[in-house]
């Protein structure tokens, strides 16, 4: 059994851990109040420009653009979201775990037609530690979302998918839905899908067909449209990622937190049932040499 001073010096050190936890899930939960603002008041954009983008491109099949084509696959791209640090409990090894999983998948195509961008130094570790090259470093995007840096990142991909150098990319990312839940996300983010679209206006037997009127022309506006679309989603998915990451460090650290609690009560009972015991022990002695010194 430990010693009364090795309990309580443990006690000492549970509740340092548990001031640790707790100042960790204050910055995560302040953080993850930003994230969720900047979230809420980008999503509604995006969700808009997405739904004018489909309703254009599925409402006229004469319009042919290479976004919506679909190629035989020869060359991918995956872009993966995950954080820079840890204790945010199975945020990146969830990620990682899918990333794994859609790399297996197209592992046919040999690794030179495997493109990955890593967002986050959680997932660029483990692209590295698999032996595998990532298209460059993007840390810095993880911790502080940047629309301009996104940009840049979807004017890779967009130049990279017209010139045939890939066939599809594909998106790795939490999607954000409350402090306590976010789903792991695996989507297409080229070529576009105008299936889910069209299912939609089937299902919905009473919804009316958006009539556009357009100026100057369709073709001028698509092409000025789909890329500011492809910016927005690419965006959208940073910022989901960011507040996911927020979200799940804060749930750790409170769990952390009532952990450390839990602990601290039981080694009270074990520190109290050691020095009752130890008293009681003392009493016995004092007894048993009083009994002798009569005797």
């Amino acid at each position: 059994m430990a010693s009364l001073k090795e309990i309580k010096t443990r006690i000492t050190s549970v509740k340092s851990t548990k001031k640790i936890t707790s100042a960790m899930k204050m910055i995560a939960s302040s953080k993850l109040h930003k994230a969720q603002a900047a979230i809420s008041n980008f999503l509604p954009y995006q969700a808009k420009l997405d739904a004018i983008l489909t309703n254009l491109l599925s409402s006229d099949t004469s319009y042919d653009s290479p976004f919506t084509q679909t190629r035989d696959v020869k060359r991918v791209a995956i872009v993966a979201f995950a954080s820079n640090s840890s204790l945010c409990g199975a945020y990146n090894a969830n990620v990682v775990k899918e990333f794994n999983a859609t790399y297996n998948k197209y592992k046919a195509l040999g690794k030179d037609n495997i493109l990955i961008y890593p967002i986050g130094k959680k997932i660029a570790d483990a692209v590295k530690k698999q032996g595998l090259v990532s298209q460059g470093d993007y840390k810095e995007m993880a911790d502080k979302p940047s629309y301009v840096m996104v940009q840049d990142l979807a004017k890779d991909l967009i130049k990279k998918y017209i010139d045939k150098e890939i066939d599809e990319v594909v998106l790795i990312y939490h999607h954000f839905i409350s402090t306590g839940s976010q789903k792991l996300i695996n989507a297409d983010f080229l070529p576009f899908d105008l299936s889910h679209a069209q299912s939609d206006d089937i299902e919905n037997k009473n919804a009316v067909q958006t009539d556009y009127i357009l100026e100057p022309s369709k073709e001028e506006i698509l092409e000025s449209l789909i890329p500011t679309v492809l910016y927005s989603r690419l965006y959208a998915a940073l910022l989901d990622a960011n507040a996911s990451e927020h979200a799940a460090r804060t749930m750790a650290m409170q769990i952390a937190s009532d952990n450390a609690d839990e602990l601290v009560q039981d080694l009270i009972i074990q520190y109290n049932k050691s020095r009752q015991q130890a008293v009681t022990n003392q009493l016995l002695d004092i007894i048993g040499g009083a009994s002798a010194l009569q005797g």
